[in-house]
């Protein structure tokens, strides 16, 4: 499987919306090989999809989760591998 298919979604609980959760996300991917997107859910958590290397993902989302641990109190992780194609990094609605 092509290393470029890493893909892992994080679920977000705590005081995620409304706190820039989002915003951070996509300034912060700027600054990786990543694509993907992030999305605030109708329960309040946020969905973080994000694709690239592993290394670059993971490097990504630990500092994500680091620039945001204030509003974070828990989340969940699924990694796997995916032909999906993703066009830079978004923000969902």
């Amino acid at each position: 499987m092509n290393s470029q298919n890493y893909r892992l979604q994080v679920w977000y609980s705590g005081r995620v919306q409304g706190v820039g959760f989002r915003w951070k996300a996509a300034e912060i991917a700027k600054g990786y090989d990543v694509c993907g997107y992030v999305e605030n859910l109708d329960d309040g958590r946020v969905r973080l999809c994000a694709k690239g290397e592993k290394e670059e993902v993971r490097a990504f989302a630990d500092r994500l989760a680091e620039s945001m641990a204030d509003f974070i109190r828990s989340s969940e992780e699924r990694e796997d591998f995916c032909d999906s194609k993703f066009s830079g990094f978004t923000i969902r609605a």
